[in-house]
């Protein structure tokens, strides 16, 4: 991952930000939830990019990759098993999993081969999930014009819906599915929002594919 020596130095401002930001946090995990619900019960799967565990243990996800160390042993105290590694070069077999969880695609180094990797890990007709924010709704917009002097975005890559069905597509997945939250702006986001339906909309949307 690009920032991990920032997110090294910053776990309580990564923190903090969750605790700044409930609803929007709480939102993410709701349409995330929605996507996995409509998996099989009693699989396994992991989270790359884990981060502190903010979003695996309330999935019940138990284990994943994180390169940060401090962002590692936060995750550990929050019950996920953490393995070292970057989404680029997965440190797992072949078709190991049911499916593969992405939150952080803003930061890979290369969505390309995390993709790839992510394919590669997962069993046959296995399932990729990724939580992202739309290039051209306006939470990403809003880091973009403020980038210069953000922590965490300052070299952040951010999608369009078109460029992230395009990048499924040629990493061999099909089957795409959507669903979006995070209606307005962050700071007017108050209350624990419904997920919807599509793209379009929503600033943060999640997508599920099959892997061919």
């Amino acid at each position: 991952m690009k920032q991990t020596a920032i997110f090294e130095k910053n776990v309580g401002a990564y923190e903090k930000w969750y605790e700044d930001y409930s609803e929007v946090y709480q939102s993410e995990l709701a349409a995330i939830k929605e996507q996995l619900l409509k998996l099989p019960e009693n699989i396994r799967g992991i989270e790359v990019g884990l981060g502190t565990g903010r979003f695996a243990s309330p999935l019940g996800i138990k284990e994943g990759v994180e390169p940060s160390e401090a962002m590692a042993e936060k995750a550990l105290k929050r019950g996920v098993e953490v393995i070292d590694g970057v989404a680029e070069k997965l440190p797992y077999r072949d078709m190991q999993f049911d499916f593969v969880l992405f939150v952080t695609i803003c930061h890979f180094n290369s969505i390309k081969d995390a993709l790839a990797e992510a394919h590669r890990v997962l069993k046959p007709r296995g399932s990729i999930l990724i939580g992202f924010l739309d290039k051209d709704q306006s939470v990403a917009r809003q880091y973009l014009a403020k980038r210069h002097r953000s922590t965490f975005y300052a070299n952040a890559n951010f999608y369009s819906i078109d460029r992230i069905k395009t990048l499924l597509k040629e990493a061999r997945f099909k089957d795409l599915e959507f669903n979006q939250t995070l209606f307005g702006d962050l700071d007017e986001i108050n209350n624990i929002q419904i997920p919807k339906e599509g793209h379009g909309e929503g600033s943060f949307v999640v997508v599920k594919a099959t892997k061919k």
